[in-house]
């Protein structure tokens, strides 16, 4: 049985949760998730690097000299990649590097990343402090109260809200996300989960298999 260690917002530890074991006792494809990893960063490419060939260079047109008599290797361009200030042979050109993953495979990734952090043991459920004003100091000091300070965080929420994204984000390896847009790789690059209960909430109508069938 998967369980998770539960603190409240002062940082005081409140006993132990059970984790939803259709999220957290699932099977670990291991190539799944790399592929899902893989998929996620390729998407994140912009796929703008450009370069200008022999066509796109200015210059061209007149040999530059004539074939024969002068010495000299042959050439019909200075736009030539041999050239200084010719074009670029075989370079990059704009090209999109989107990617597609199935539903289920998508699911089946999301479960085994879930239940790798779980059987790590780097699952904690967390109770969100009440912050009027975007304030980094509470959200740092309640890490650290918890032991996870200086260690790669990823924070889930139901809602994040404009307030806890700017209160977290000028703490270093501390990043947070809404359970509605968490994916593999985010899970695989930090060393401790931390959910609120909305945000587990959130996540288990997310990936119950009654409302994925």
């Amino acid at each position: 049985m998967a369980t998770a260690r539960k603190y409240g917002s002062d940082g005081k530890e409140l006993g132990t949760v059970e984790l939803p074991a259709a999220l957290f006792e699932g099977e670990v494809n291991e190539h799944l998730i790399w592929e899902a990893v893989k998929i996620y960063l390729q998407n994140q490419r912009q796929g703008t690097a450009s370069v200008k060939n022999r066509a796109a260079v200015s210059g061209g047109g007149r040999k530059p000299w004539k074939q024969k008599g002068t010495g000299r290797a042959r050439a019909g361009s200075n736009t030539s990649p041999l050239w200084p200030g010719g074009g670029v042979a075989f370079g990059p050109q704009p090209r999109a590097y989107t990617a597609r993953m199935n539903q289920k495979a998508k699911r089946s990734a999301l479960i085994g990343a879930l239940t790798v952090r779980a059987r790590e043991g780097g699952v904690i459920v967390l109770e969100a402090p009440a912050l009027t004003e975007p304030k980094t100091r509470p959200v740092a000091e309640l890490l650290q109260k918890i032991g996870l300070q200086g260690k790669k965080v990823l924070w889930v929420f139901d809602t994040t809200g404009v307030t806890m994204r700017k209160s977290a984000r000028n703490i270093d390896k501390v990043s947070t996300t809404e359970s509605a847009s968490l994916h593999p790789y985010a899970l695989m690059n930090c060393e401790c989960l931390v959910l609120t209960q909305g945000g587990l909430t959130r996540l288990t109508e997310r990936l119950e298999p009654s409302r994925n069938e």
